[in-house]
């Protein structure tokens, strides 16, 4: 079945948070919004079908991880990333967002150092701060055009008390899929200074050829027991909204101890329909992603020749994975806020805001490609002439 993904549907009065509210995120209604990571792409068909089935049921009643669930996540994970789970390590949560808060809240204590590498997804920072611990940044480095990770730095971080360090892989804004040589020297780091790592791998699933994610716990079992990995279906086949995530701990020290943390909070089964929807993205769901990864290269492809052409003193730093593309507009010489301003009342896109990824995001704009070309093709002409006119 070939998926028309030039489709355009009308995600207004929806209650989309694209789509829907623009004046209280941005200040104007009418700007084209390419920013938060859910994508203008209907799920796939099978899961349309799972849910209406679900749904003329007609009796929503408490639900928990029936065999089916744990088994399409554990085959997801070995088919697509040839790494082999146990039921018994899965954890059901709403969303990684609040894992990653539970996982600190279980973890750490009040003024204990936690390390991440930024420009990074905002929500890493306030998860660390919300519990009164100590940001340790280890900033990315950005050489030729692609972002690398300052070993040297990280070593005397770690070697100076880091508790536990929560990774992007593949790193959201930046979009690299990190090798294995990367990942194993950081494990050996890891153990050597007895650091847990927490690795948010949420868009594992959207990779470009020539690229290939691997999940951190696949590296070995000493790294495994050493590691907590946060998985999702929302990202790759844009079911956010259903907010239905696993955490795989192998480690049934970790585990046991990030199960009483959660309990304290009341959150013991997962949602109906988001349990629903995973089962059947992750078995039935495999053409659809491969086609989307295909129609997600031509967008790519698109903005990369576009913003050459017409815009050469914009770089766009190119990803490895994930339907997010990191634009550098230092060349046009605006602060990081005036830069925002500028696009939103200038350009009339909503884009976000390379300041809000912390130190290293500051004249960067994050831009999101999951949508029909046409959409693409309309944001960038805008950004296009603002920039001519400046």
């Amino acid at each position: 079945m070939n998926c028309n993904f030039d489709k355009l549907h009308d995600r207004r009065r929806t209650g989309s948070l694209k789509w829907d509210f623009n004046q209280k995120i941005f200040g104007r209604e009418d700007i084209l919004p390419l920013w938060v990571a859910d994508m203008d792409f209907q799920a796939p068909q099978a899961v349309v079908e799972a849910l209406v089935k679900r749904a003329q049921h007609g009796i929503y009643g408490y639900t928990d991880g029936m065999d089916q669930y744990y088994e399409s996540v554990i085959a997801w994970m070995e088919e697509r990333h040839g790494w082999q789970i146990q039921r018994d390590w899965i954890v059901y949560s709403p969303g990684i967002v609040p894992a990653l808060n539970e996982l600190v809240r279980a973890f750490a204590k009040p003024g204990d150092k936690i390390l991440l590498q930024s420009p990074v997804y905002h929500p890493f920072f306030q998860a660390i701060k919300n519990h009164g611990c100590e940001v340790v940044n280890n900033q990315l480095g950005l050489r030729d055009g692609r972002y690398t990770i300052n070993f040297d730095d990280l070593e005397k971080k770690f070697a100076d008390g880091v508790k536990f360090m929560i990774f992007c892989s593949p790193h959201n804004p930046v979009g690299r899929v990190w090798e294995r040589e990367e990942l194993e020297l950081l494990g050996k780091l890891c153990l050597t200074y007895d650091v847990l790592l927490i690795s948010d791998e949420i868009h594992g699933d959207l990779i470009y050829d020539g690229y290939r994610h691997l999940p951190f716990g696949s590296l070995s079992l000493e790294l495994a027991q050493h590691s907590i990995v946060c998985t999702a279906p929302s990202k790759t086949f844009n079911l956010a909204g259903l907010q239905t995530s696993n955490i795989i701990i192998p480690n049934e020290k970790y585990r046991e101890i990030y199960k009483s943390s959660v309990n304290l909070t009341g959150i013991h089964l997962p949602n109906v329909f988001g349990a629903t929807a995973m089962e059947a993205a992750y078995r039935e769901g495999r053409a659809w992603l491969d086609q989307l990864m295909v129609y997600l290269q031509g967008n790519l492809d698109y903005l990369l020749l576009r913003v050459s052409q017409e815009l050469p003193q914009i770089k766009v730093i190119k990803p490895e994975g994930t339907y997010l593309v990191w634009l550098d507009f230092r060349a046009l010489g605006l602060d990081p806020k005036a830069l925002q301003e500028f696009l939103v009342h200038k350009a009339g896109v909503g884009l976000n805001a390379g300041y809000g990824f912390g130190p290293g995001g500051e004249g960067f704009e994050r831009i999101n490609i999951g949508c029909p070309r046409s959409l693409l093709e309309e944001g960038l002409g805008r950004i296009i002439r603002a920039v001519k006119d400046l």
